[in-house]
């Protein structure tokens, strides 16, 4: 950029609003990058990748207080009428490395021409993802050997990339020098070449070299490796797009189905810990290939990938064994970031590929609380905000600008529908909605895969292909709530008899009583029942989930919150209601119960869409204080009280606006207190 003169033409770029004089004869793109605007090149001006189209804009600008004439850049030139006309351009663009500045103009820089471009995210409330990814394409012309200076291929690659592009220090695996020669020499010294840049101090590499100018993209991993579920997004690393999302069980539940009962197998097994590694593996590379092939790509061009996971299937997937962890002080081999291979981990994708794995918080809050702090920001929020992360080990974080608070409750995987006896993954057949009629106690569902009520016209026919084949995570928390506001259980969780609450559907059960949800036997489907068991086990899970919780109100010295979020696989599909119900979270207004969905998963796809996120999340990590539930005293105290549904001491009076629960008790002698209803108070 020249200095400001009556000779030089103002250019104006929006939408950021950058402006400077620069002289007659100036590309776009040169005015762009003197400015620090955002427009996107991967052949570096020579007319040839078409990534950099603009859209000037001509007449008058009040706002900017400037005319633009019809002459302000330089008139269409063959270059562009050989892009248009071979692959198409929008009518009114030009390409911003072949216009020239000739006087004062404004240039419109459109979404997909900015480099750093926001990634959209659905909820309002979000924070927006800055594109700025680990991985970039760069087109290069290399210098051919020469006798009378002698240097090596890859010598002159990367002065190549330090002369054309300021990318500096640069290494490369053995991988990428043995296949360079040919390529340089097919390409007739013209490559375009994928480069890694993490973090600083981190070295950058040379990760893969195309002949000539290549016009695909290359893609990255987020993956939330859970305790009983495996969840990954393929993204494009280019545009930002979401490209396939993919999850399947993660294969470890063989060795059992919480942390702590595997961790016993790694100590009870010689090879357990090894054993556990390898099935974890096999597991995370059969997502890999069903991501690419879902969203038919080639696997080999996965180039990136992040990974949140809690502290044990931190360790299980490093190869580490967990024994430390099942004991206090609960000590983790490492709590920082981590920058290996793909390599390191056996896992199938480009042979060069980095994969960057969240710090972890504490002993019991990994990596994925880590992603969830990154992606809901508690230490930015002006209100009290508990985010709960549900699952088999439950993520609590409190906070908001003053301090955050971290915690970890071992919920075991009755909420997604494990232990249960009816109980099954979300999927097609399985009940994800309850309704219960106060009064006959019949109960009226909906099942994925259907839109209808179990007693609206066209359900048989709607649920025929798939069945009605039992009870999900989101399905058994609105079951056991509805139970429980129709007077099927009571407070201590017992369900009565059926002389106790007036329904045949309540039978004798062994010692206890069931409730008869879904008789499929006539046509050789399941039959469908809620034991005390089931109640015992979702008591049990909840109990662990708000003693969490209120541990961390207790630290910050509140007795309420202000708002709740809740994320995890299934948190979108929780009901606000039946949760607070059921006494799964504390009591706030129903309308600030919000959900962010798998939210460890979109914090993974933030660090791996910006590579300053991940700057960012060390930082917060190392600024959160961590709340050990094992050796806090009062756990045990709101244990108990939360066992009851929903607390046997806390008010809920938020709830209890809308929401009236009956005043009954199924003690074992049969006896009911109470037949009446009541509003509690808070």
């Amino acid at each position: 950029m020249t200095p400001e003169s009556g000779k030089d033409a103002l250019v104006i770029f929006t939408p950021s609003g950058k402006r400077g004089r620069f002289a007659h004869g100036t590309p776009v793109l040169t005015a762009a990058r003197a400015l620090g605007v955002d427009l996107d090149s991967v052949c570096g001006g020579r007319g040839i990748c078409s990534r950099c189209q603009i859209t000037p804009g001509y007449g008058s600008f009040a706002k900017h207080g400037v005319t633009v004439g019809a002459d302000a850049l330089s008139e269409w030139n063959a270059v562009e009428e050989r892009y248009k006309s071979k692959r198409g351009l929008i009518e009114g663009r030009r390409l911003g490395c072949q216009a020239k500045v000739q006087g004062d103009v404004v240039i419109d820089v459109p979404p997909e021409s900015q480099l750093h471009k926001q990634v959209i995210r659905k909820r309002a409330e979000a924070r927006e993802i800055t594109l700025d990814p680990s991985v970039t394409l760069h087109y290069v012309e290399v210098a051919e050997p020469d006798m009378h200076d002698p240097s090596g291929d890859f010598e002159r690659l990367t002065a190549a990339l330090r002369d054309q592009w300021q990318l500096d220090h640069l290494g490369a695996d053995l991988s990428v020098l043995t296949t360079l020669q040919p390529i340089l020499r097919k390409g007739d010294w013209k490559v375009t070449v994928a480069v890694h840049r993490a973090q600083e101090g981190v070295t950058p590499r040379i990760m893969h070299v195309w002949p000539g100018l290549y016009e695909g993209t290359v893609y990255g991993m987020a993956v939330d490796l859970g305790s009983t579920t495996i969840a990954g997004h393929l993204c494009d690393l280019r545009t930002g797009e979401v490209l396939a999302s993919s999850g399947l069980m993660n294969p470890q539940i063989r060795f059992g189905e919480d942390l702590m009962s595997r961790v016993s197998y790694s100590m009870m097994n010689p090879t357990g810990a090894a054993d556990m590694t390898t099935a974890v593996r096999a597991g995370m590379n059969a997502l890999f290939t069903q991501a690419a092939a879902e969203a038919e790509v080639d696997v080999g061009l996965i180039m990136d990938a992040v990974f949140v996971c809690n502290p044990v299937m931190h360790h299980l997937f490093l190869g580490i064994d967990p024994f430390e962890l099942g004991q206090a002080p609960f000590a983790l081999a490492t709590s920082g970031s981590l920058h290996l291979t793909s390599h390191d981990l056996e896992l199938q994708m480009h042979p060069s590929a980095r994969v960057y794995i969240l710090p972890c918080i504490a002993g019991h809050v990994g990596a994925d609380a880590a992603a969830v702090a990154l992606s809901e920001a508690p230490e930015k929020s002006e209100d009290l905000v508990l985010i709960v992360d549900v699952g088999t080990n439950a993520e609590i974080l409190l906070g908001n600008r003053e301090k955050v608070l971290a915690c970890s409750s071992p919920t075991g995987p009755a909420f997604e529908g494990a232990q249960i006896s009816s109980g099954q993954r979300a999927a097609p057949g399985a009940i994800e909605r309850v309704e219960i009629d106060p009064v006959t106690k019949e109960p009226r569902f909906k099942v994925i895969g259907s839109d209808l009520w179990s007693d609206e016209p066209g359900f048989e026919a709607a649920v025929a292909s798939t069945g009605i084949t039992g009870i999900c995570g989101s399905g058994i928390i609105e079951m056991v709530a509805e139970m429980r506001i129709a007077g099927i259980v009571d407070g201590p969780g017992l369900i009565g008899s059926s002389v106790q609450t007036g329904t045949t559907r309540c039978f004798l059960d062994g010692r206890t009583h069931s409730y008869m949800v879904w008789d499929g036997s006539a046509t050789g489907g399941p039959v469908i029942t809620v034991t005390n068991r089931d109640i015992r086990e979702i008591q049990m899970a909840k109990a662990a989930l708000y003693s969490g919780a209120r541990l961390l109100m207790d630290r910050f010295g509140v007795d309420h919150v202000d708002r709740i979020v809740l994320a995890g696989a299934f948190g979108a599909h929780i009901s606000p209601k039946h949760a607070m119900v059921l006494g799964m979270i504390p009591d706030v207004p129903l309308d600030k119960v919000t959900s962010a969905g798998n939210a460890a998963g979109t914090g993974a796809r933030i660090a791996l869409l910006n590579r300053a996120a991940r700057a960012e999340v060390e930082q917060t990590v190392a600024q959160i204080h961590k709340i050990e539930t094992a050796i806090e005293p009062r756990f045990q105290e709101h244990f108990v009280n939360a066992s009851n549904i929903p607390n046997a001491v806390e008010g809920f009076p938020h709830l209890f606006k809308v929401v009236t629960l009956p005043e009954v008790t199924f003690n074992s002698g049969g006896v009911e207190t109470s037949g009446g209803r009541r509003r509690r108070r808070g």
